[in-house]
């Protein structure tokens, strides 16, 4: 395995102060050749944080600093690795001319991003479906069902890969199945396989890359990665590309998932 495409940083308000030099270093001990910082992107403004804690993404006025600190970097490590500038985008269905607007100013200074889908619209409001199993578990009484969540999840999937963002838009889509991380505490009666074959052939047709997220084997009530094997073999007879990722917010979770791979 030579590049771990999603990785996160001291920017990140629910990660950890780990600096980029111990990444970059603990990354280059596990034999990777290429890396990409791939901190969560502002969110839009007028867009309100409706995780608990408001700390979904670093602030905007952050985000010259994260990219002039990866930019130092990059020659400290020349001689042994590739260090890549990118951002984890959130597709937010309602926000789309915004994060459009974003990408068109920023996407010129990244090098490799992810689009990834955390929050789901409901009616007027918003949730965050990663948050906690706590948060989850209110999600399941407003929606109805753990069903109805991975119904509206794997829509607002298909539509971040349909929906046009711009030439900046990023071209890998970030770990496709998180609807999953809390599925052992609340197992779905079903597989989505209809679903989850509907985003992959809609991933090949684009052209786009897909996450294969090692984060989920860290999580006590997911213990798969994102996505499940059996959905990285679909992937693969597509043709889709898929580029690991530790989705690492401290510097001992780099590698994580990677003894499990397929690939």
């Amino acid at each position: 395995m030579e590049k771990d495409g999603h990785i996160h940083t001291p920017f990140c308000p629910h990660g950890t102060k780990d600096a980029l030099e111990g990444y970059v270093e603990k990354a280059i001990a596990l034999g990777f050749k290429e890396i990409s910082f791939t901190e969560h992107a502002p969110l839009p403004k007028g867009f309100i944080d409706p995780a608990p804690a408001k700390d979904s993404s670093m602030r905007m006025e952050e985000l010259e600093e994260y990219l002039q600190e990866i930019t130092r970097v990059k020659p400290i490590f020349s001689q042994k690795i590739k260090i890549n500038a990118g951002l984890e985008v959130d597709f937010i269905e309602g926000f789309e001319e915004e994060t459009r607007s974003f990408l068109t100013q920023y996407g010129p200074l990244l090098d490799d991003s992810i689009l990834s889908v955390h929050f789901l619209k409901f009616g007027n409001g918003y949730d965050c479906l990663d948050y906690s199993p706590e948060v989850f578990g209110q999600m399941i009484e407003k929606y109805g069902s753990i069903e109805a969540i991975y119904e509206a999840y794997f829509h607002t999937l298909l539509k971040s890969i349909h929906t046009d963002l711009g030439p900046f838009k990023p071209k890998r889509i970030g770990h496709m199945t998180l609807v999953k991380k809390f599925q052992k505490k609340f197992p779905a009666q079903k597989e989505f396989i209809e679903q989850i074959q509907e985003v992959l052939s809609a991933i090949s047709k684009r052209g786009y890359e897909l996450d294969y997220n090692g984060a989920g084997f860290a999580k006590p009530l997911c213990r798969e990665p994102y996505p499940p094997n059996w959905v990285v073999k679909e992937a693969m007879k597509k043709g889709i590309p898929l580029v690991y990722g530790s989705d690492s917010h401290q510097i001992k979770d780099l590698g994580q998932g990677m003894n499990e791979m397929l690939f």
